[in-house]
């Protein structure tokens, strides 16, 4: 889905307060991210993405009604329009600035904090969207390298599936990076709720592990996290076995782009030479 396409959708959707060309594109991904006047709204990629739409508004109400500080619907259900779920959000306030790893772990310590909500929550599944995003890809990637992503992911897919966690497993957010907080004038707010899980908590703590190992944070930065948490996860055994998960989902996600993006091609192909290579040493950019 191109951003176009996503406009098309949008204008049919008939949820803004304007046209659909005056909404500003915010993000283009698995979702495409509008934003117009006092609403926000996600459109999805596709009609497989339906059912996690509405499970990230249910989440949505939950968080509200626990006192965790998230994004908030503006519409209780999700529409399904051209086989693309919408979503309708309340837009937040310009961010006073910019989110750090301390407040981040803040939020992830209250979510971790909640029992179940009322309504079933799946198991993170990292390695679940794998498959999917090497389709979209096509024959924009070799073929061996997506033979090779699936071999690690089925093998990481089996090793996590024996681990011993450290923390209580439950309700977890799943991407838990900062640029999913966002600091309005009130404080720190938890955005992109369509990872909500249940699941073991280390998930969450290991993006960041990952973050530091590829994507460059800081040694001190990554400190503010861990001391701010309470628990550095990379004393847990199981630590490498998600961290390995992660990467390739990670890998395999950027490779959806890659038919229309030569810089996602280089990126993915960068990103799979050093998983060949074992090479943790290889920096890794965001996409």
């Amino acid at each position: 889905m191109d951003e176009a396409r996503a406009r098309d959708v949008l204008e049919r959707a008939g949820v803004l307060p304007g046209p659909a060309r005056e909404a500003r594109l915010l993000a283009l991904g698995e979702n495409a991210v509008f934003a117009a006047g006092e609403v926000v709204v996600k459109v999805g990629r596709d009609a497989e993405l339906l059912a996690r739409a509405r499970r990230e508004l249910a989440v949505a109400l939950w968080l509200a009604e626990a006192g965790v500080p998230a994004v908030r619907a503006a519409e209780p259900v999700a529409r399904s329009v051209d086989g693309h779920p919408v979503t309708v959000w309340h837009r937040l306030p310009d961010a006073v600035r910019p989110a750090g790893p301390g407040d981040l772990a803040e939020l992830l310590r209250l979510v971790h904090t909640l029992p179940a909500p009322p309504f079933p929550l799946p198991a993170r599944e990292l390695l679940g969207g794998v498959e999917r995003w090497l389709r979209l890809a096509g024959d924009a990637i070799d073929p061996a390298d997506a033979a090779f992503l699936r071999e690690r992911r089925d093998g990481f897919a089996a090793a996590a599936a024996g681990l011993t966690p450290h923390l209580t497993p439950g309700p977890i957010h799943g991407d838990a990076l900062p640029r999913n907080v966002h600091i309005g004038p009130d404080g720190p707010v938890l955005v992109d709720l369509e990872t909500f899980s249940a699941d073991l908590r280390e998930h969450d703590l290991v993006v960041m592990a990952l973050s530091r190992d590829r994507y460059g944070l800081g040694a001190e930065a990554y400190g503010t996290f861990s001391a701010a948490y309470g628990w550095d996860v990379r004393e847990w055994e199981g630590c490498g076995v998600l961290r390995g998960a992660r990467e390739t989902a990670s890998c395999a996600w950027v490779a959806q782009h890659a038919p229309a993006d030569p810089k996602a091609l280089a990126e993915f192909r960068r990103r799979v030479a050093s998983l060949r290579d074992g090479d943790e040493s290889v920096r890794w950019y965001p996409f």
